[in-house]
């Protein structure tokens, strides 16, 4: 049955038939038992979505079987009804674990309100518990780490996947882009449907239109068959156009088109088809300061750039490069067959030193490289690569007792440039506004405008 089931437990048959109409009205399925025996007997049989249920039966009280479901862990949504006047009923009701109540006659447009609002609060209350068990665990969806800036990024995810806006994810190589959109993916109501990723850097620029929108038969040299383009291969599904920065300005002009209308348009042919689409596009570059260069459709930018997404550097996560190093190693080692279970304290704090500027991909491959070439129980400093220690900074270590001489030079050494302070402040603060410079801006209490600027310096050195 593709339609949600609710079952209506009342024992009033012209009532019941009310009920089930109203439902059907609102694409809603239903199953109806006239006595608390027959509703204890369907209720293991069906995949209910929620209970309708009248509080006096025949054979028992509606509270009764509420009790039952919860004390069960059963969760399903369940809605009283009693007669008009019997607050007192109600209240014990709630209190007894149902998600709302109404009171006789019922509307049918209060009860279809009804049943969504309490549908849509069970839905939230899971996407919260599922929040909630992956950050514990420093996991959500292919992400690994527990930093208040991704657990930003995690809520911007969420909150992105439920709509079908287009998303622009921002970030520097190897920060986690196409991780981004297959999170986003899976999280949407399109997670069924293809998932179609395309670099459009790594495409020659005389294919890219062929490969986005297809071709026909003699379209071109080489076209020896028809072929049907990525947009529609992603038809009703995702499509992810990686550093879309590198996609020619005359090709931005149909992408442009395409976005507007949903129609596509094979190279060659003189036929056209709609396609139902999700966009999300990532670039590692400034996407304003491409505009201003005249390297990016400005038209097109405002188009994409609905749902912004900015990732923020493996450098700027605290302990998550750890995590992550951490989950790597025990990859790896089990792949090459070592005993590796973790670093020591010293190795720890190189990995937290150093900038990565390859992030998350440089990360990984270091970690591939130590397990290839050593083993042990705990990764040392000596076993890390050596232009690993010799550019990164190693953090001081919590130190027992009164601070030594020693200790007070460690935290000396470690104090940063201020300009590297501002840098890490801004990005920090552009993370945890969910990639929206403009709130990030106003928290910092300076103008948008000195973001941008100072985003587009940082990036060109």
């Amino acid at each position: 049955m593709s339609r949600p089931l609710v079952l209506i437990v009342e024992d009033a048959q012209p009532l019941a038939v009310i009920y089930a109409k109203q439902l059907e009205r609102g694409q809603f399925a239903s199953l109806h038992a006239d006595t608390l025996t027959r509703a204890r007997a369907l209720v293991p049989e069906a995949p209910l979505t929620a209970v309708l249920l009248d509080l006096e039966l025949p054979d028992g009280r509606g509270i009764d079987l509420l009790q039952e479901l919860r004390e069960a862990g059963n969760d399903v949504p369940v809605i009283v009804v009693t007669a008009h006047g019997s607050v007192d009923t109600a209240v014990e009701a709630m209190r007894a674990g149902a998600d709302d109540f109404l009171t006789k006659p019922i509307e049918a447009e209060r009860l279809l309100t009804t049943l969504r609002h309490v549908l849509e609060r069970k839905q939230l209350r899971s996407i919260v518990d599922t929040l909630r068990a992956d950050l514990a665990t420093g996991r959500f969806e292919g992400f690994i780490g527990a930093d208040l800036s991704m657990q930003a990024v995690y809520r911007v995810i969420e909150q992105a996947a439920r709509s079908s806006a287009t998303v622009f994810i921002t970030g520097e190589s190897g920060t986690g882009k196409e991780v981004t959109a297959e999170a986003i993916h899976r999280r949407s109501e399109r997670r069924n449907r293809p998932f179609v990723a395309v670099n459009c850097g790594a495409i020659p620029k005389e294919l890219m239109e062929s490969e986005l929108f297809g071709h026909v038969r003699g379209a071109f040299t080489g076209a020896t068959t028809d072929r049907a383009g990525l947009i529609v291969q992603a038809d009703g599904g995702t499509l992810f156009l990686d550093e879309i920065g590198d996609m020619e300005l005359a090709l931005q002009v149909k992408l442009l088109r395409f976005l507007q209308t949903g129609v596509v348009q094979p190279v060659g042919s003189d036929r056209t088809r709609s396609v139902n689409v999700r966009i999300v596009c990532a670039t590692n570059r400034d996407p304003l300061a491409e505009v201003q260069a005249g390297r990016f459709r400005e038209d097109l930018y405002y188009r994409l750039y609905v749902l912004p997404i900015d990732l923020p550097p493996l450098r700027e996560r605290g302990q998550d490069v750890v995590l992550i190093a951490n989950h790597f190693l025990a990859e790896y080692g089990a792949l090459e067959g070592r005993r590796f279970r973790g670093f020591t304290p010293e190795a720890e704090s190189w990995l937290r030193g150093f900038r990565w500027p390859g992030n998350i991909r440089q990360l990984q491959n270091m970690v591939r490289s130590v397990v290839v070439m050593h083993d042990g129980e705990l990764v040392t400093p000596a076993m890390l690569p050596a232009w690993l220690r010799a550019e990164a900074t190693a953090l001081p270590q919590p130190a027992e007792g009164p601070a030594s001489p020693d200790t007070a030079l460690a935290t000396r050494d470690a104090i940063r440039p201020l300009a590297e302070v501002e840098r890490d402040t801004i990005e920090r603060a552009v993370a945890l506004c969910g990639g929206n410079l403009t709130e990030a801006a106003n928290r910092l209490g300076i103008n948008v405008s000195t973001i941008h600027r100072k985003r587009q310096q940082w990036r060109t050195g």
